[in-house]
């Protein structure tokens, strides 16, 4: 049973709470086992019949969830070996965006991702996934020094976007985030991203420029959050639901608009309901993009990319 849950799935909530008080009632064995599985059964239909027809602002919310598996989530179960890279080499380590070298299947690649954090201790510590500009430089430095050693870049975006403190703008946050589009544009080597939680803005696209880009299912990835879309429309958050729709968010949205190449199934309830299995879909996608991309020579690689470049916002 999670510790949170959406208002939409206070009915999931309250299947499995009477799972759980069967624990405590004075029924037989038999008799609980047959009721645990029919009250399984509903739990299981009940989900399927939420979780296909959610609203934007619904899926939004899931891509929000407090318990949605992060970046080293991911990496503990994708990545047999993983070394951390850290800071900018220019002001500090921007725990916002992790990075570093690991193995997946039968490669090497370099990993680089937005964490969030899970305790209020690691929130802080991660500043919620919103990088400061040294973060964009570190993952900038590490996907240079992946393309001096010919390793592949993983990126897992997860940000409702850049942090945007007064002191992220006096050390350059809108420059760290252009020259991250520049370099990432023209790395030499594979670059392959995907979309695990939110994709917010410019803090999102800092690290989502690659040669396949994929979404999980109830990811999201836009130009800003909701909130932020119905204050600038409707000098009104608490039109974020109406934003979330007008915006096309999601990821099927975002598949259909030719932004993304791919979206990735998540286990049915959403990523947060099954860590492993989230994490296998993802590694099997993974494992087959790079079998692709490491196949193709580097002027075809740049070709294709330039050429994905330029057809953004074509008729």
């Amino acid at each position: 049973m999670l510790k949170s849950y959406l208002d939409f799935e206070q009915p999931i909530a309250d299947l499995e709470q009477q799972v759980l008080d069967l624990k405590d009632s004075d029924l037989d064995e038999e008799s609980i086992q047959t009721e645990v599985i029919r009250l399984n059964e509903s739990i299981l239909k009940t989900t399927e019949k939420i979780y296909s027809n959610l609203t934007p602002w619904q899926n939004v919310q899931v891509a929000r969830h407090p318990e949605r598996p992060h970046f080293l989530d991911y990496i503990e179960r994708i990545s047999d070996e993983f070394d951390e890279l850290h800071g900018d080499r220019h002001f500090s380590d921007d725990r916002a965006v992790i990075g570093g070298i690991g193995s997946i299947g039968e490669y090497k690649v370099m990993f680089i991702g937005h964490e969030k954090g899970r305790t209020t201790e690691e929130k802080i510590l991660h500043n919620f996934g919103m990088s400061q500009p040294e973060g964009y430089r570190k993952a900038c430095r590490l996907m240079e020094l992946a393309e001096r050693f010919s390793l592949p870049i993983v990126t897992l975006v997860d940000t409702p976007g850049a942090y945007p403190g007064i002191d992220s703008e006096e050390r350059g946050q809108s420059e760290a985030i252009a020259h991250n589009l520049r370099v990432m544009s023209s790395l030499k080597t594979p670059i392959i991203v995907n979309v695990v939680g939110e994709g917010g803005s410019g803090g999102a696209l800092a690290l989502g420029v690659g040669d396949h880009i994929s979404m999980l299912e109830h990811s999201t990835y836009s130009v800003a959050s909701p909130e932020a879309c119905a204050s600038i429309v409707w000098r009104d958050t608490t039109k974020a639901d109406l934003a979330a729709e007008a915006m096309k968010l999601n990821a099927e949205s975002v598949y259909d608009l030719g932004l993304i190449d791919e979206v990735i199934p998540e286990p049915l309830g959403g990523a947060h309901r099954s860590f492993d299995q989230a994490s296998s879909n993802l590694s099997k996608v993974l494992i087959k993009n790079l079998d692709e991309l490491t196949n193709m020579s580097i002027d075809s690689l740049l070709d294709k990319r330039y050429k994905r470049l330029m057809s953004y916002g074509s008729i």
